[in-house]
């Protein structure tokens, strides 16, 4: 990582619990992601200098910002960031809050950059409003235009952003998603993106940190963490259903092992390390499972199938979710696949069914025991 970028190392056991590390190089958008509780908020409050945990380090733009005999308070740190309590200033309009992160600017010229940048977040004609005038959603999108009018014109050295959209509906979520991937392209520093949505995470970031009971699990490209997760348990938190158990067996040609499952034999692509013999926890997502169409070759034909029944099928607009209960025993296996094939090949509870497993798409980590 650039030493222009931001790292940190935070430890601590009470009051909340830390062990955690992340990087995020400038001009990266990182996204830390986890479940309500995991100490994601406090990371962020650590990195602004709102709170001090016991012990750590943290560097940013060259400089420490914390370590044994160091502790910058916030003022210094030069931080952009929204907080989902906002921190708008209640007697003044949206406006001004905006305005007032546009010092930089002469002051004639700030109410309109602050128009422009509240127009941007989707609420042109509401900067004369108060706070206490606008919805909860309304307000976020305020704090987010403040901080991003900072991270343009006053450089700070790092933008944080705590859930900026989670109170806004979720056509306005796309739209502001959008105007921050745009937005970003300006940006040369670290961004820290704190969301409780992979899918989010997968679309606007480039790299992500999961983070759970205070502790960071795994980091990487956000679609690796997804479908190549360190273990069963990263698996399981990132909500991968598909986790099953088997056996190592031998080499089944250039980057090809077998698996042994329920007494089938799989056939296991890329190159992965595992012992023949050993026993190991595997996974594959949803989009790893191929559902044989009725009348139609699959290209896999023979390799990985799997036959069974449908035990369930639901229908969510234009995708329909699909689990498959094994002839041979275990699973389900759950899949997605376009509602009008749902319909068109009578994927129905009960039905019989074979897919592919996709060699490519498996993936095995150390078993749990």
């Amino acid at each position: 990582m650039s030493a222009e970028g931001l790292s940190v190392r935070l430890r601590q056991k009470s009051p909340i619990a830390l062990d955690c590390a992340l990087e995020c190089a400038p001009g990266e958008l990182l996204a830390l992601v986890g479940p309500s509780g995991s100490g994601k908020t406090t990371v962020l409050r650590c990195i602004a200098g709102l709170e001090r945990p016991l012990a750590g380090k943290i560097t940013c733009a060259g400089n420490t910002w914390l370590d044994k005999n160091v502790a910058w308070p916030a003022q210094s740190r030069r931080v952009g960031m929204v907080f989902q309590g906002y921190s708008l200033l209640p007697h003044l309009t949206a406006q001004d809050n905006v305005a007032l992160a546009l010092g930089q600017l002469p002051r004639a010229e700030r109410r309109k950059a602050a128009e422009d940048w509240l127009a941007r977040v989707h609420l042109h004609g509401l900067g004369k409003r108060r706070p206490g005038e606008l919805s909860g959603g309304q307000q976020q999108r305020v704090a987010l235009a403040r901080a991003l009018a900072r991270a343009i014109g006053a450089q700070p050295t790092v933008l944080l952003l705590d859930e900026p959209f989670s109170a806004v509906d979720q056509v306005t979520r796309g739209k502001l998603q959008q105007e921050l991937a745009r937005l970003r392209r300006e940006l040369a520093i670290p961004i820290v993106l704190v969301t409780h949505d992979l899918d989010e995470a997968r679309m606007l970031a480039d790299r992500m940190v999961l983070l759970h009971h205070g502790v960071s699990l795994q980091s990487g490209p956000p679609e690796e963490i997804m479908t190549r997760p360190g273990n069963a348990a990263i698996a399981r938190l990132i909500g991968l259903s598909n986790l099953f158990e088997g056996t190592v067996g031998g080499r089944a040609g250039d980057d090809v092992i077998s698996l042994e499952w329920q007494g089938q034999q799989l056939e296991v692509a890329g190159n992965q390390d595992a012992a023949p013999g050993s026993r190991v926890s595997w996974v594959i997502p949803p989009e790893g499972v191929r559902l044989h169409r009725r009348g139609r070759a699959y290209p896999s034909e023979g390799r990985n199938q799997v036959t069974g029944r449908i035990e369930d099928r639901l229908v969510l607009g234009p995708f329909t979710h699909v689990t498959l209960r094994p002839a041979v025993g275990g699973g389900p296996f759950a899949f997605s696949l376009p509602s009008h094939i749902a319909r068109q090949d009578d994927v129905t509870p009960g039905a019989a069914a074979t897919v592919t497993l996709l060699p490519q798409a498996i993936h095995l980590m150390p078993w749990e025991g």
